[in-house]
């Protein structure tokens, strides 16, 4: 079952490009299988938003659910004997991604997951800035600069120039 949960974890986080906060602040409740949405209270929002599950989220979430069970309750809970069944908290979920990174070698961290989504979706989408906006749901779309300008390289590629002007 943690295996399942950490699953469903990393792909809410990637596929989604959803924050800490909202990750773990999900409930059973907030997610409809069926129709294929979840249903979300965005960082610094006072109304919830609903978000599309694409098929490999949905399929990890149905195997998460079905291991959970169908309690109400939060989606994602402890397996730590201190805390087993508690809401998991932003620090654990770090915890979590901590030691998958450990497994294969890399620093993995719930923002790095969410920074990877948004750029990939650029990349994707061809910097399609307003979409990738909508997907991240940054509520100023010069933050996604940063990512874009992250994703093209620019600042290596004007070094690059200055530096053969030379």
């Amino acid at each position: 079952p943690k295996t399942t949960r950490d699953m469903a974890l990393v792909h809410l986080l990637f596929d989604l490009g959803l924050r800490r906060g909202e990750t773990v602040a999900l409930d059973l409740g907030d997610v409809d299988l069926k129709a294929g949405i979840l249903s979300i209270l965005g960082k610094g929002r006072k109304e919830r938003e609903t978000l599309t599950l694409p098929g490999p989220t949905v399929a990890a979430l149905e195997a998460w659910i079905t291991a959970r069970g169908s309690q109400d309750g939060p989606l994602f809970g402890n397996f730590d004997r201190a805390g087993k069944g508690q809401r998991l908290t932003g620090r654990s979920l770090a915890r979590i991604l901590d030691k998958i990174g450990d497994a294969v070698g890399l620093k993995v961290r719930p923002h790095g997951l969410r920074h990877a989504a948004i750029t990939e979706a650029l990349d994707k989408t061809n910097g399609n800035v307003r979409a990738v906006q909508r997907f991240s749901r940054h509520r100023d779309s010069r933050t996604l600069q940063f990512y874009d300008d992250n994703r093209q390289d620019l600042g290596g590629e004007v070094a690059r120039l200055v530096a053969g002007s030379v």
